[in-house]
């Protein structure tokens, strides 16, 4: 009969008195164990592979977030500057309107052809009485034939060339200063300057023309840097600011009905009058309100005090012109003080 051979690793030591020790381990537990380390070093491995994974997956989803911020930022901001330029077109459009109500450029005459008639004077004649013996008004015929619609020439290109002329001057305010000139002229021409010049000369008593207070106008009408922020980035700002110091009184630029006196959102304590016609005008970052919404006031009357509500640096007055909602350069109405009116300091 024989015996299985057996293997076994010694572990051999020496005690203090010199004896030795021997611990004999059988080579089968060796295996197990060296598989036991096998296995366990590549659990190792796998779990370090998968976190490395998690944590590219985390930072590439960090990124991906901050992107995402970034884009909506920047989405924020281009809308924010499309509306400014809507603002900016809208004013525009609406000085526009106002020179072509100065000499009377209506939407019907600027409709005809623009070329020079140089027809047969006697068969537009002929034409026009035909027209009148079977009873059509002239005015209808004026859409559809040029001989009668182009019948003062003259005079329209006359008033093309004077827009022309009064383009260059326009945003300066120079052309408001023609008014007086003017306020001889035709019923017709006063007329439109009512209504076409939005009420705005010094033809109508409810006309704006005052300065709400009196001080140095620290930020003007149009493209500027944004003063709350200082990073550089524009805004469109619709209207003037006035600096003047704390409390000091604030009057009405014109005869008009208070529309709303309320905290709004950036102009703090705001008063928006109504002065007819579709003219409004707005007075913002008040420290505290003198009327209130549907009162009727006359001009250089105390409407409220000058602070620093809403979002602003500093006291001042913002104040706007708007013509049918549209804010416009109110740089050309600022003609008119209390001394100029003989009103002095009246009482509030």
């Amino acid at each position: 009969m024989s015996l299985k051979k057996r293997y076994y690793i010694m572990f051999v030591s020496r005690d203090d008195e010199g004896n030795l020790n021997k611990v004999p381990v059988p080579l089968h537990y060796a295996y197990i164990f060296v598989a036991a380390a096998a296995i366990g070093m590549f659990t190792i491995t796998g779990l370090a592979g998968s976190y490395s994974r998690m944590l590219i997956k985390t930072a590439r989803f960090n990124q991906l977030r901050q992107d995402h911020n970034s884009l909506q930022k920047d989405y924020a901001h281009l809308e924010k500057a499309a509306h400014e330029k809507d603002v900016e077109v809208a004013s525009l459009g609406s000085l526009a309107s106002e020179v072509s109500a100065i000499y009377g450029l209506t939407a019907s005459k600027l409709a005809v052809p623009m070329g020079r008639f140089t027809g047969n004077p006697e068969a537009a004649s002929r034409k026009a009485a035909k027209a009148n013996s079977a009873g059509v008004a002239p005015a209808a015929n004026a859409l559809t034939d040029p001989t009668i619609a182009v019948s003062d020439d003259n005079s329209y290109y006359k008033s093309v060339d004077a827009f022309y002329a009064l383009r260059t001057t326009a945003m300066s305010g120079s052309a408001v200063r023609t008014l007086p000139a003017l306020a001889n002229s035709s019923a017709t021409t006063r007329t439109s300057l009512r209504f076409g010049l939005g009420s705005l000369g010094p033809l109508d008593a409810d006309a704006p023309t005052m300065w709400p207070i009196m001080g140095p106008i620290s930020s003007g009408f149009g493209q500027r840097e944004d003063p709350v922020t200082g990073n550089g980035e524009g805004e469109f700002h619709t209207g003037v600011d006035i600096s003047s110091p704390n409390g000091t009184p604030i009057r009405a630029t014109g005869d008009g009905t208070v529309k709303s006196a309320d905290m709004q959102n950036g102009y703090g304590r705001e008063v928006v009058i109504d002065h007819g016609h579709g003219i409004e005008t707005v007075y913002g970052h008040m420290s505290g309100f003198a009327v209130v919404a549907g009162q009727t006031v006359i001009r250089g009357q105390v409407i409220g005090y000058v602070g620093h509500s809403g979002r602003t640096t500093g006291y001042h007055l913002h104040y706007e012109v708007r013509i049918h909602n549209t804010p416009v350069n109110p740089h050309k109405y600022l003609r008119t003080t209390l001394a100029d009116l003989g009103m002095g300091t009246p009482a509030s």
